[in-house]
């Protein structure tokens, strides 16, 4: 989108609110990301036994499959972002450009 008045667009309220929801969406999705990866690596840390107890008797470990499910969930939130990114922001670019273009 090309516009002769920059300041125009920065003022506009759909601007104002796509700016928020983007920022909202992001954030929410950063800090859950960082408390799963972080919450990980803290049970590895200060408690590995719990994360060493043997799966059915096995060999494999609990903490291989809570690994499996931190990548999982990694590529889950990034699935939704773009989701929510098609769904939601993506309308509010498409009516900004038609307002805002001379």
């Amino acid at each position: 989108m090309i516009t002769q008045d920059p300041e125009r667009l920065r003022q506009h309220p759909d601007f104002i609110q796509l700016v928020r929801r983007k920022q909202r969406l992001t954030w929410s999705l950063t800090l859950t990301m960082l408390a799963i990866y972080f919450g990980f690596v803290l049970v590895m840390a200060f408690s590995p036994e719990v994360l060493a107890q043997p799966l059915n008797g096995g060999v494999t470990s609990i903490g291989i499959p809570v690994a499996v499910a931190v990548i999982l969930l990694s590529f889950a939130l990034t699935a939704f972002y773009v989701r929510q990114t098609n769904q939601v922001l993506d309308p509010l670019v498409v009516k900004l450009q038609q307002e805002v273009q001379p």
